[in-house]
């Protein structure tokens, strides 16, 4: 036992990861493959499901090869909730607009189904009780109904559908299989339930075909389950064995909440919040009865940790959205090959020499790509007050500073929803790219209010898949058994005593400018003729 260890794998936007992790929780090796996104139009984004599963191979291989000596008991899979289309043989189909079927994959962030998804919500079906009351362009729904309207040729070709997740499990086993947790979250499948898919959904949308064309499962499988073993192909492609155990997958997000939350007990969960923070960020509640919360998806039946339920908060462009900025500003492209760290230690300095008020005349509406929680309007955009004619390096900084308050508020406002529903969130259990920074910690803790617990293992969405590969190894009898041995905290960092007022402060206005938003749409959107 003392030598077993999984592998977990990670697609996220760009790149696929992969880790070996033993049986404490510990990353022994890691590597990485970047693959491609196409951009055919605007709020098209795109991906290859072969050139997906390539990158998955070498970086795996490459993990494997840091471990010699370790047997790997286990494996699964977490993915970005992207759409894959195969034609009835398992050969890639089109998604694009070119018609290239190398292009079958709808990247998660693709919004070119908001009509779609628009159109859904007017339909007012119960099953949006079950995804905070709103439609978005990122489920899966508006996208395969945009799929059968504007690509028919393609349409009839389809035979097979998955989320990515899904797709990576199958590619591992043979084995067609959805997750409670792909499934429920973003097809509107109800967990909960004994007839999980909402036929009378599909048939009043539009997609009555969609369950028999696609050869959709017409029953989720569990967290913490088997899908099956490697087949001797992928065991090839991955460096295993033949026969090793495949989890069943889930989200990237979902996996950066186990990865946080699965070693908490339970009576503690009403009080925690995982935030998963990298490109976009999610925000994952868990609790032992359903709270429906507007504007936040969910709740969700077994989705994370089995027989309890999740409310799913989120922000679209957050890492994405300090990236523009630097783009943006004059400034942001003479700051060298690491613009973030040097820009992040430039403000470090400010703070110091000006206390906590620093840059707090500048506040940052940060939806320059919609609203996901809590106000879950994906047409909305960005907001910055106290704009001058300043270009210099510390115009720059304000503004970075401001952005990042501004996702802190915006976390904020999703907390006090959350709260206004049951909970009583104090604590922040944060992972991904933004917890390696020092300043977005800090900031963060300020802004909410919140203390900022972070992992011992920096990247908890490879923790949280290592613990469905555990899991499926049968290394330990469920996921909380898992969590309890592999998850463990690092540090925490709580919000520093002078911010309280300020932050007050600027919290105030973040929200009357949110109001004040809402009038200036209005207005745009009259007709004066």
């Amino acid at each position: 036992m003392a030598e077993a260890c999984v592998l977990a794998v990670d697609v996220g936007s760009t790149t696929a990861r992969a880790a070996v992790v033993d049986i404490d929780g510990r990353m022994l090796s890691s590597a990485s493959e970047p693959f491609s996104t196409n951009r055919p139009a605007p709020n098209h984004a795109e991906h290859d499901s072969e050139e997906i599963w390539r990158a998955v191979s070498a970086a795996s291989r490459r993990a494997v090869t840091g471990v010699q000596g370790r047997a790997i008991s286990g494996v699964a899979f977490d993915a970005t909730c992207s759409l894959v289309m195969l034609g009835h043989g398992g050969s890639p189909v089109t998604v694009s607009t070119t018609g290239d079927d190398r292009w079958n994959v709808v990247m998660w962030a693709d919004h070119r189904a908001t009509r779609e998804a628009e159109e859904i919500t007017e339909g007012r079906h119960r099953a949006l009780d079950y995804v905070g009351g709103t439609m978005s362009p990122e489920m899966e729904l508006p996208k395969l109904l945009w799929l059968k309207r504007n690509l028919p040729q393609a349409w009839s070709r389809y035979g097979l559908a998955f989320d990515l997740a899904d797709f990576l499990t199958w590619r591992a086993t043979g084995v067609f299989a959805a997750s409670a947790c792909t499934i429920t979250c973003k097809w509107t499948y109800l967990n909960h339930q004994k007839t999980g898919w909402q036929i009378d959904l599909l048939e009043q949308i539009g997609l009555a075909d969609m369950l028999p064309r696609l050869h959709l499962p017409q029953r989720a499988m569990q967290l913490g389950t088997t899908v099956g073993g490697l087949t001797v192909r992928a065991a090839a492609d991955l460096g295993l064995s033949p026969g090793t155990p495949v989890g069943v997958g889930l989200i990237d997000a979902h996996a950066g909440g186990l990865g946080v939350l699965a070693g908490v007990p339970t009576e503690q969960l009403n009080q925690r919040l995982a935030v998963i923070a990298g490109t976009s960020t999610c925000h994952m509640a868990i609790s032992p009865d359903p709270r429906p919360v507007p504007g936040i998806w969910g709740p969700y039946f077994g989705a994370m940790l089995p027989n309890l339920w999740l409310n799913e908060g989120g922000q679209s462009a957050t890492g994405a959205l300090l990236d523009h900025i630097l783009e943006w500003h004059v400034e942001g492209r003479n700051l060298g090959p690491d613009p973030h760290e040097r820009l992040g230690q430039y403000i470090m300095q400010k703070r110091a020499e000006n206390g906590a008020s620093y840059a707090s005349d500048v506040v940052v509406l940060p939806d320059f790509r919609g609203n996901r929680s809590p106000l879950a309007d994906s047409g909305l955009r960005g907001v910055i007050h106290g704009l001058d004619l300043d270009s210099s390096l510390d115009s720059l900084a304000r503004i970075y500073h401001a952005a990042i308050v501004g996702l802190g508020y915006g976390t904020r406002h999703i907390i006090d929803e959350l709260n206004r529903h049951g909970y009583r969130i104090g604590r922040l259990h944060l992972t991904g790219g933004h917890s390696k920074s020092a300043l977005m910690m800090q900031l963060y803790a300020n802004a909410t209010g919140c203390d900022i617990a972070l992992p011992r293992e920096a990247d908890g969405v490879l923790l949280g898949t290592s613990l469905a590969a555990a899991t499926a190894a049968g290394l330990y009898p469920d996921l909380r058994a898992a969590g309890r041995a592999m998850v463990h905290e690092s540090k925490v960092v709580q919000p520093e005593p002078g911010a309280m007022a300020v932050h007050a402060r600027g919290y105030s206005a973040f929200r009357m400018m949110i109001e004040q938003r809402k009038d200036v749409v209005a207005a745009l959107s009259r007709d004066f003729r």
